[in-house]
């Protein structure tokens, strides 16, 4: 909302909406441009080796991943008479400006341009991580109805699909249109618009925009106990699995199309044809966005999500058989994929959204960013071996720049692109059908939300349970049930029956093994790193991303032993015990 307050079932001003929206233009354009045009450019222009791009790659999405949560924690535990979420904003938008400014100006003489990648790489993620994950969260907070915020993420779809628009068309207008044949000097230019815009986007956005102040006052949560109640949360966690799943291939057709354009399709002009496959695909979704939201709003939004996917799935399974030289078949079939596209742009932010409401009618608190960085961490650490093994692949099998491919590297290409993905996007939308929360049944979330600020008994419309309002418990009762969270059930239950030592057993012992992980997953790593003139194959991208998932185990672990010594040196008595485990059953 601007500058007033606005009721929760008030409309957002189109305004608010607006300037909410528009910093997705050049996020999306910056996205665009490091997921699609950047491995090419620094493999075909700047000449890094494939294999240490895609180690690059995937070290910076796990540092990616692993700061995702830290910064939610950080968002809401924020108090500032600015608000949560805004001062990171604020702080974040000119070093990731600048770090994309670098990325794409890396210098003409310099003996190690992977290493220039993976650094500049890296510092342009964890800015984006600073904006982004508290941005995410004011989207969730600035409107609590259940067709309105379909509304305020159609619009930020928008933007997206026009930044991506432009990402995708901005180097071949310079290229050919304009006549700069030097490609650094385009990627400079490129560089230096997107980082402009996005200084100026925000910056209308910090103008405008204002947090909700009921949101701010909340009291914060600790982290991990957070973490489990957020699981314990049905509806969210059907949406990660399936976001889990599908984010395995997500980022292998981004990364791959210019590879496919190039060498598969082999038109005249692959670089107009690239940038006009790519505004075939995300003009249709742009296109199609008002279409899908008033499907949404018709049948729902699982309905829609299922119609888009089977259209997404079809058209995954096409491209395999795309014939060198035939681009009106392949410009067919990106306006295909295309319009399926525009669905996901706004549905996914949407039903997040809706879960967030459910969880807290479970436990009384509203965790935007928590949640919002459990949508980034897990799913960006599976897409590591998704976003870097095909690149490591193409390296393997014989890929050579600049020059005619053999055809083990063309069928690699195709299958990469086309047949992989499509059997991930089943999986997940089977895995996303089961998600359960209908307008009906969010109505009945906020009529419970609302029943616990009177005072009042709610009951879940999912599980038919009775939950009491965040203070029917006391105080002292309400924090022992958040500290008994740093534990599961089953170490509970080990407690119940050997006694609280047995506690600091389990939990060193789940430290010690994921740290065991991590330290082996960074030998390899390392080996990896002191042959940097090589071409680190895919079994060094898949240490990376098991190291990364093992360093974030063990940091939970390590967060967990403090609160292990604590039990131990102060149980709570058997009976509450007992009661927290029968609640968790």
């Amino acid at each position: 909302m601007s500058a007033r307050r606005m009721s929760d079932a008030a409309p957002l001003p189109l305004s608010t909406k607006l300037a909410f929206g528009a910093p997705a233009f050049a996020g999306a354009a910056m996205v665009l441009t490091a997921g699609v045009h950047l491995p090419r450019f620094y493999s075909d222009v700047v000449l890094a080796p494939l294999g240490q791009i895609a180690l690059m790659i995937a070290m910076a999405r796990a540092f990616d991943a692993i700061t995702d949560p830290i910064m939610g924690w950080l968002s809401d535990r924020t108090r500032t008479r600015f608000g949560r979420r805004l001062p990171y904003i604020a702080v974040g938008t000119i070093p990731c400006a600048v770090s994309f400014w670098l990325l794409l100006n890396p210098p003409r003489d310099t003996v190690t341009p992977a290493a220039w990648f993976g650094l500049s790489f890296l510092a342009l993620f964890l800015f984006s991580t600073i904006i982004s994950i508290p941005r995410a969260a004011l989207g969730a907070e600035l409107s609590l109805e259940y067709h309105e915020r379909s509304s305020l993420f159609g619009i930020q779809s928008l933007f997206i699909a026009a930044g991506t628009i432009a990402g995708a068309i901005l180097p071949g207008v310079l290229h050919d249109g304009l006549g700069i044949a030097d490609e650094r000097s385009v990627f400079g230019t490129v560089a230096t618009v997107y980082a402009v815009a996005l200084v100026l986007l925000n910056g209308l956005m910090l103008t405008r925009i204002r947090e909700r102040p009921e949101f701010v006052q909340r009291p914060p949560h600790p982290f991990i106990p957070g973490v489990r109640r957020a699981f314990r949360n049905r509806p969210f966690r059907i949406l990660l699995m399936a976001a889990v799943v599908n984010a395995i291939p997500a980022a292998i057709p981004a990364i791959l199309i210019p590879y496919y354009v190039y060498y598969v399709i082999r038109p005249d002009s692959p670089a107009s044809w690239l940038a006009g496959f790519l505004v075939i695909h995300l003009g249709a979704g742009f296109a199609s966005l008002p279409l899908w939201m008033a499907v949404a709003r018709r049948i729902g939004k699982l309905a829609t999500m299922g119609a888009a996917s089977t259209m997404g799935i079809s058209g995954s399974l096409l491209f395999f058989f795309v014939a060198p030289g035939q681009t009106t078949a392949a410009a067919a079939i990106y306006a295909f994929t295309g319009v399926a596209s525009g669905a996901f742009l706004f549905l996914i932010p949407a039903m997040g959204a809706d879960t967030i409401d459910y969880d807290e009618l479970r436990t009384g608190r509203r965790r935007e960013a928590q949640f919002a960085a459990f949508w980034a961490i897990i799913p960006k650490l599976v897409a590591i071996p998704g976003a870097s093994i095909p690149i490591a692949i193409l390296g393997a099998v014989g890929y050579v720049p600049n020059q005619a491919q053999t055809p083990e590297v063309i069928l690699a290409i195709r299958t990469l692109y086309s047949l992989f993905p499509a059997v991930f996007y089943v999986t997940a939308l089977a895995i996303v059908l089961r998600y359960p929360i209908s307008e009906a049944v969010h109505r009945a979330i906020r009529e419970g939300i609302a029943r616990h600020q009177h005072g009042d008994p709610a009951v879940d419309p999912l599980t038919g349970a009775v939950v009491p309002p965040p203070g029917a418990a006391s105080r002292q009762g309400e924090d022992t049930g958040w500290f008994l969270d740093y534990f599961s059930q089953r170490e509970l239950e080990r407690v119940l029956a050997f006694g609280p030592a047995r506690l600091r057993i389990d939990v060193w012992r789940a430290f010690g093994v994921a740290s065991l992980l991590c330290l082996s997953a960074g030998i390899v790593v390392s080996r990896s790193l002191a042959g940097l003139d090589g071409e680190p194959g895919p079994s060094t991208v898949v240490a990376v991303a098991g190291g990364g998932l093992a360093l974030t185990a063990a940091l939970f672990q390590a967060g967990r032993l403090g609160a292990a010594w604590r039990f131990m040196a102060d149980p709570p008595a058997r009976a509450v015990v007992e009661a927290h485990i029968e609640r968790l059953r």
